[in-house]
């Protein structure tokens, strides 16, 4: 009896186990934002996987023991190349693994990086025109792959690209409605110039293209006599960089902390920005608010101001007519 007990637990097992991984790829992404888009796309046919964890820096990024094996077991490996994963070539040699890398930025205009010769700004998927770019190379990598799941794998991707194609339409036009003179954007790290060359915005930060730059005190004054000569009312921290230099800028010259944007991470479940779609959407409705709303109010404020001139005249009037009419009532 215990021996059958025994051969129908280990048999419960081993089904347990060839139902977890029935999966008959796996792909590998550095990070959350390529995985969110390949998920998109394969659904629920291929396992997926990140190196990066979501809220992670990939600038800062030191593989784990746990990386080394998702690289070994790995089919395929999606990587955004232009400088953005340092330490991924040195963990592929390490690991011996057999699996392909595709480069995802394949076809992408890189903007060339003004902090390093001979580098590109890694962060091209922040505009929604690039991210169409990345998700029709995720998708001939997985039909690669998986030839069987090509038909699956090309109508995901074609509702994909509608949707980011609509995304794109419409942050041109949230944008729009920002005055052209408050088109500034000052954030964390330099990861949104794909974003501002697309939509029109001009781009300031604190560290260059990676986070791992260190902070100058000219950096500081620079982006104090932006603000000062743009008025902008506002300034933006990220999700996965230190929010402290931003917020003392922000204070030491009277503006607000916008909101906090997405940029090297998508956020978790529970967050504002849980995948690529929401990412864009997120930081776009985030810094319209932010750079509409002051604009507004310092528009009203003179007229207030004028109002409450008028108001205070009138009071003095009235108070030295009081005046000057009570002794003649007196006397009377």
């Amino acid at each position: 009896m215990k021996i059958f007990l025994s051969f129908l637990l280990s048999l419960t097992f081993i089904t347990i186990s060839l139902a977890q991984n029935d999966k008959p790829y796996k792909v590998i992404a550095t990070a959350s934002i390529f995985a969110d888009m390949a998920k998109n796309i394969a659904t629920d046919r291929i396992e997926i996987e990140t190196i990066v964890p979501i809220g992670g820096d990939p600038h800062m990024h030191e593989p784990t023991p746990r990386d080394a094996q998702l690289v070994i077991d790995a089919d395929l490996i999606l990587k955004n190349g232009l400088t953005f994963e340092g330490w991924l070539n040195e963990l592929i040699d390490n690991s011996g693994t057999s699996a392909k890398s595709i480069l995802i930025t394949a076809g992408v205009e890189a903007i060339s990086s003004e902090q390093y010769a001979g580098s590109s700004d890694p962060h091209a998927w922040m505009s929604a025109e690039n991210g169409l770019i990345y998700i029709e190379n995720i998708k001939n990598a997985l039909i690669q792959l998986d030839p069987e799941g090509r038909e699956e794998y090309e109508f995901n991707y074609g509702v994909y690209k509608q949707q980011l194609e609509d995304l794109d339409a419409y942050i041109r036009t949230r944008v729009n409605d920002i005055p052209e003179e408050k088109r500034v954007l000052i954030t964390s790290h330099d990861a949104f110039q794909y974003y501002g060359r697309r939509y029109g915005i001009r781009l300031e930060s604190v560290l260059g293209v990676s986070t791992d730059a260190d902070v100058q005190t000219a950096d500081i004054v620079r982006l104090s006599e932006v603000i000062k000569s743009t008025s902008v009312p506002a300034v933006f921290i990220e999700s996965t960089v230190n929010p402290k230099l931003l917020a003392q800028l922000a204070k030491d010259n009277n503006v607000k902390v916008g909101g906090k944007l997405f940029a090297d991470s998508i956020g978790d479940e529970d967050s504002e920005a849980p995948s690529y779609y929401d990412m864009l959407k997120y930081n776009t409705d985030t810094v319209v608010e932010a750079l509409t709303s002051k604009v507004e109010e310092t528009q009203a404020a003179p007229e207030e101001e004028k109002s409450r001139a008028w108001i205070y005249i009138l009071l003095a009037v009235a108070a030295l007519s009081v005046l000057l009419i009570l002794p003649r009532l007196m006397k009377t």
